[in-house]
């Protein structure tokens, strides 16, 4: 239950981050986007020690703002 749980996250995150960005992005792309920038985002929040609940309201939030991140630095290096 919890990978499916984190691939709805991660399309969520990535399809927001898409729309965010004005960036185009098909149902794989959003997930690759999405589950890259939870990891990134989690990472983040880890680093500065953001103390979360875990809920998936949290984890939505930082995996919105890691593909958001995520993005936005993909759309600099390999423009």
């Amino acid at each position: 239950m919890g990978w499916i749980i984190t691939i709805i996250i991660g399309l969520i995150a990535g399809a927001v981050a898409h729309r965010v960005l004005n960036s185009r992005g098909g149902f794989i792309g959003s997930l690759v986007v999405g589950l890259v920038g939870a990891l990134v985002g989690g990472e983040l929040a880890h680093l500065f020690n953001l103390h979360m609940t875990g809920g998936i309201l949290d984890r939505l939030i930082i995996a919105v703002l890691g593909s958001i991140l995520f993005l936005f630095v993909w759309k600099k290096v390999f423009k």
